[in-house]
């Protein structure tokens, strides 16, 4: 494996860790809407993206034409709004684990919307790590299916689940999209780029500042609300400005085949977090899914060594 990939992987395991919070935060913060959830944390990292930018953004401006706006809006609205209020729905509607189930299938849509790309390994080279990624996520999706309750009606739950759908997606429509564009524009670093994402999806994050905190709805003690702002401050500053940052770099060092099986770690990561929240640990059934979802990935980064590399280690 060459440093390049090794890097690559190394930020593609640090995203998934950093992203797995967004899971957390709709399950924490389950009285307040997913609209609201979503405005809030988009607000803050569009705050942060602004600050960051300023001290260079006379000149940054000077690279960035329409058409890198119009990709950085659908973008925005793709990976950042819709998904997350989808996500929250399915978390708050299906259960945490339900959730990142089916978004955990990413990496499988991914990964085949791939196979054409430069530079890509033959579908039936990758159909192993595939495999035991799909198997890990039935282990997973079998559990829950088995041991979490409804915490609404079943018309609720199947919502849910039909949101969870639509952010798997949503966000798979983002990640190959975000990694032509990077690809697009070797001279833009990822943290760059990712700040501009930022700055778009802030400013689409106030137009639902209307109905996410002026629409009449429950009210909530100003405890709840200091809360709800540290919290969307937080998941901002983790998930948003480190997590892209990361996720931008493994995108730039990784083909997009092996860089789907990189988000299987925001799976891997939201699940334990969801454990550490249930406190308690995984059951076996849960334990044997994550170990076939790391060997999924591990196998997947195995089939995109380069061949000098496999004979040298065969040596």
């Amino acid at each position: 494996m060459n440093r390049s990939m090794g890097v690559g992987i190394a930020n593609g395991i640090a995203a998934g860790a950093l992203w797995g919070v967004v899971f957390l935060a709709p399950a924490v913060l389950s009285h307040f809407s997913a609209v609201q959830l979503s405005a809030g944390r988009y607000l803050v990292y569009g705050l942060i993206a602004v600050v960051l930018l300023a001290p260079r953004w006379r000149e940054l401006r000077q690279r960035i034409g329409m058409a890198e706006w119009r990709g950085l809006l659908w973008l925005s609205l793709a990976g950042n709004l819709v998904y997350f209020v989808l996500l929250a729905k399915a978390v708050q509607w299906a259960g945490g684990a339900a959730a990142s189930l089916i978004v955990g299938l990413i990496p499988v849509v991914v990964t085949v919307a791939g196979v054409r790309e430069q530079g890509a390994v033959p579908l039936r080279q990758l159909a192993p790590a595939l495999l035991l990624c799909l198997v890990g996520v039935a282990l997973v999706g079998y559990e829950a299916m088995q041991s979490e309750h409804a915490q609404g009606t079943a018309n609720q739950r199947l919502l849910g689940l039909l949101c969870a759908i639509g952010a798997l997606f949503s966000w798979a429509v983002y990640s190959i999209g975000n990694s032509r564009w990077l690809a697009r524009r070797p001279d833009l670093s990822g943290h760059d780029w990712s700040l501009l994402t930022g700055v778009t999806t802030g400013a689409l994050a106030l137009l639902l500042v209307p109905s996410a905190f002026f629409v009449r709805g429950p009210a909530h003690a100003p405890v709840d609300w200091l809360w709800f702002w540290v919290i969307s401050a937080g998941v901002a500053v983790v998930a948003s400005v480190v997590g892209n940052a990361c996720w931008n770099r493994a995108s730039r060092n990784l083909p997009l085949t092996l860089t789907g099986q990189m988000i299987v770690f925001e799976t891997l990561f939201a699940l334990l977090y969801g454990f550490a929240w249930q406190q308690r640990w995984p059951t076996q059934m849960e334990s044997l899914a994550i170990v076939c979802l790391i060997s999924g990935v591990l196998l997947c980064a195995h089939a995109h060594r380069p061949p000098r590399a496999v004979a040298e280690h065969a040596g």
